[in-house]
C-alpha cells in the first residue's frame, strides 16, 4: 500500500481527491492537512509515502513545506499539485525538493501514476510544465564561464536529460530510444556525476539552470 497524505486549504479539494484516491485499491489516505503547519504534524505522526501538497496555503505555505522537509534526514516525497501555472513557482518547488509537479486539471490516470511514479523513488514533471520552462530558458542571459560544466554532456546524455524532465523512468527511456534498461542506467549515472547531482530531480534543475536543454 501507497500512504499518501492530502495537503490542501480547500475542505472540498481534500475531499475530492480522498474520494477518488479510495478508488485506487494499493493507495490509503493517511490523512488531511489544511495548511503547512498541520500538514509538517501529520507527517510526522502519519509517516506517508507522498505527500500531495499545495503550495498557496495560509499561515505556513507549501514553499516553506518543502524547505522544512529538505532539512530533515528522511522524509516523504512531496508531489505539488496546485493550480498556479507558474514557471517560477515550479522552479522553487524543485529547488526545495519536490521530486513531482502538476496541475489540478489532470486527469485521476494522472495523478495516479505520478503517486505510483514518486512512491518508486521516480520524479514526474507534467510534460507540459517542463516544456514551457524549456522555452523560457532560451531568452535568458548566457551563463558565466564558471557555470560551465567541466566535463560537458554527450547529445545522448542531453536527449536522457530532457527525458528524465519529462518525469519518464529508465525503462520508459529505453523503449523511447530503443536502448537497453542497463544502457540507459549509465548514461543517468554519468550525467548526473558530470552535473554533481545528488538525485533525478537534482540533475534536472542542474540541466535546467545550466541551459543544457
Amino acid at each position: 500500500m501507497i500512504r499518501v497524505l492530502i495537503v490542501d486549504d480547500q475542505a472540498l479539494v481534500r475531499q475530492g481527491i480522498r474520494s477518488l484516491l479510495a478508488l485506487a485499491g494499493e493507495i490509503e489516505v493517511a490523512g488531511e492537512a489544511d495548511d503547512g503547519a498541520s500538514a509538517l504534524e501529520r507527517i510526522d505522526s502519519a509517516k506517508p509515502d507522498v505527500v500531495l501538497l499545495d503550495l498557496k496555503m495560509p499561515r505556513v505555505d507549501g514553499l516553506t513545506v518543502l524547505r522544512t522537509l529538505r532539512e530533515r534526514a528522511t522524509s516523504p516525497a512531496v508531489l505539488v499539485l496546485t493550480t498556479f501555472d507558474d514557471t517560477d513557482l515550479l522552479l522553487d518547488a524543485i529547488r526545495s525538493g519536490a521530486r513531482g509537479y502538476l496541475l489540478k486539471d489532470v486527469t485521476f490516470e494522472q495523478l495516479l501514476q505520478a503517486i505510483r511514479t514518486l512512491a518508486a523513488g521516480e520524479t514526474m514533471f507534467q510534460p507540459a510544465i517542463t516544456e514551457r520552462v524549456l522555452r523560457g530558458l532560451s531568452s535568458l542571459p548566457p551563463l558565466p564561464r564558471s557555470l560551465a560544466l567541466a566535463s560537458p554532456l554527450t547529445e545522448r546524455e542531453v536527449e536522457i536529460l530532457r527525458l528524465l524532465a519529462s518525469g519518464l523512468s529508465n525503462r520508459e527511456i529505453a523503449r523511447a530510444l530503443t536502448l537497453a534498461d542497463g544502457t540507459v542506467k549509465n548514461h543517468v549515472s554519468n550525467l548526473m556525476s558530470k552535473l554533481g547531482a545528488r538525485d533525478r530531480t537534482h540533475a534536472v534543475l542542474k540541466g535546467l539552470e545550466l541551459r543544457l536543454m
